[in-house]
């Protein structure tokens, strides 16, 4: 057998830390069995998925080393390997469910689904769909489905006993089949939900081994249902540990940086994040810390990792990251230096913004320096500049952890020409003049309240390190 993985995140936001952690186990599994590596984009998300994402996650992909064998721009015998150019594909494979007796077409409209929801949230029951339609008979449904009617597919999961799945860390996993949903594997409009197009896709492109997050462990009956109902063999399933916070609970954007752009914009060494993340449940047998990918894939083995949630501590690594700069000659840190914080291209988005603001060369560190650190300080100056008259530090410190999380965090293209209609909008449904909202927002991330104008400095400084002083200037204005 010739080992097949695959990483397949969807492209709806920034590259995630988390799918850096699956995506390099998967690398290391398949190097070390000599097989292949296989990136596929899940994007039947038809609202959320962009483009814009997909690029940024090759791009960070790449960076970190995890090269893959096929892929949506290398092509390969499984090809299309994007998700929405797959939708035919994935309207066969239901009709075959049907045909089988294993998924049904359902007719019920949103309305009687909301009732069924109010009704049974009224008796204090698990919510689900009741299996309505189920009883219909093939040939009516199949007459209703002809003739036009809106519908969607659903599996017909078992209603009584258990389901027992094996999961190569924790053994035979058992789940009640009582509280197992008859999951929609095809909306009414064509298009599949994720449980549909993940099986289609993982049997037709050969994967031998499923190694995805913890989360998805609750899938795994209707999954196992879905291989059963096609009548085709099982890959070998491996459920990784959650990376977590400090204090045990999801790694999460509101308490660490989760962007895998945040982490090159700052500085870190792509061979020192790799290093960190292998370390993230899994240990050398030699338990030796320090190690590259190439050592990494030649030692990897599946059975060594531990489930005990892996806390990602970026003190930790922040403390590798330094190892691996000290190493480094300093030709190669300057090299590095050049590649991200002072390349030329960086440089000259800077230099239009002060040039006309310095009278000497050297004015330049001190009036540019916030485009080139991490965390900024507010000394007492910029913290009174960043409350307006009439209001509070606590009112300010709200709005701009709202102005990160329901504007922010969802605007993939951060330019100076897409950055103000939304900071705009958000400041007229939150009752702040636009004056004062820039102001707060000018100063959270610069630290000065005298500085280039705000859109084009927030376009340079980049969405991570926006991000995060606002982050920080809303935690700082809370205290």
């Amino acid at each position: 057998m010739t080992v097949r993985t695959r990483i397949a995140p969807s492209p709806t936001g920034d590259p995630h830390v988390g799918t850096a952690y699956v995506a390099l186990f998967n690398y290391a599994f398949a190097r070390n069995h000599g097989g292949q590596f296989i990136l596929r984009i899940e994007d039947t998300d038809r609202e959320r998925s962009a483009a814009a994402s997909e690029a940024m996650i090759f791009e960070a992909l790449r960076w970190l080393g995890l090269q893959w064998d096929e892929g949506p721009d290398r092509g390969g015998p499984h090809a299309p390997y994007r998700q929405s150019e797959r939708s035919a594909i994935y309207r066969d494979h239901a009709a075959e469910l049907v045909r089988r007796g294993a998924a049904y077409p359902c007719f019920c409209t949103r309305e009687r689904l909301d009732a069924l929801r109010e009704q049974q949230k009224a008796q204090k029951q698990n919510f689900g769909y009741d299996g309505h339609c189920r009883a219909l008979a093939p040939d009516e449904a199949g007459r209703r489905a002809n003739a036009g009617e809106a519908h969607v597919v659903r599996l017909a999961m078992p209603r009584e006993g258990q389901c027992v799945v094996r999961d190569l860390l924790r053994g035979d996993v058992s789940f009640d089949n009582a509280q197992l949903d008859d999951q929609v594997l095809l909306k009414s409009d064509g298009f599949p939900t994720y449980h549909l197009a993940n099986v289609v896709d993982d049997h037709l492109m050969g994967i031998t081994h499923v190694i995805r997050a913890e989360e998805w462990l609750s899938s795994l009956p209707k999954h196992v249902r879905l291989y059963e109902g096609f009548g085709w063999e099982k890959p070998v399933f491996c459920h990784l540990p959650l990376l977590r916070n400090a204090d045990r609970s999801k790694i999460s954007k509101r308490k660490n940086p989760v962007s895998l752009n945040f982490y090159r914009r700052a500085g870190y060494l792509p061979e020192a994040l790799v290093n960190y993340l292998a370390l993230m449940g899994w240990a050398m047998p030699d338990e030796h810390e320090e190690f590259t990918l190439e050592e990494f894939s030649s030692a990897f083995t599946l059975e060594r990792i531990s489930l005990g949630g892996p806390v990602f501590d970026v003190s930790k690594l922040t403390w590798l990251n330094g190892k691996y700069l000290r190493r480094l000659t300093p030709q190669q840190l300057l090299e590095r230096l050049r590649e991200e914080m002072l390349s030329d291209e960086h440089l000259l988005e800077v230099l239009p913004l002060v040039q006309e603001r310095i009278d000497a060369l050297e004015g330049f560190v001190e009036y540019a320096g916030f485009f080139f650190t991490g965390e900024i300080a507010y000394d007492a100056n910029a913290l009174e500049a960043m409350v307006p008259k009439g209001r509070t530090p606590v009112d300010t410190s709200k709005l701009l952890k709202a102005l990160v999380e329901e504007e922010l965090d969802l605007l993939l293209d951060w330019r100076k020409d897409t950055l103000e209609a939304p900071i705009r909008r958000f400041g007229e449904k939150a009752g702040w003049p636009p004056g004062e909202l820039f102001m707060a927002v000018r100063v959270a991330t610069t630290g000065r309240a005298a500085s280039p104008p705000l859109f084009e400095t927030l376009a340079v400084l980049g969405k991570e390190t926006c991000r995060r002083r606002l982050r920080r200037a809303a935690e700082v204005l809370r205290k």
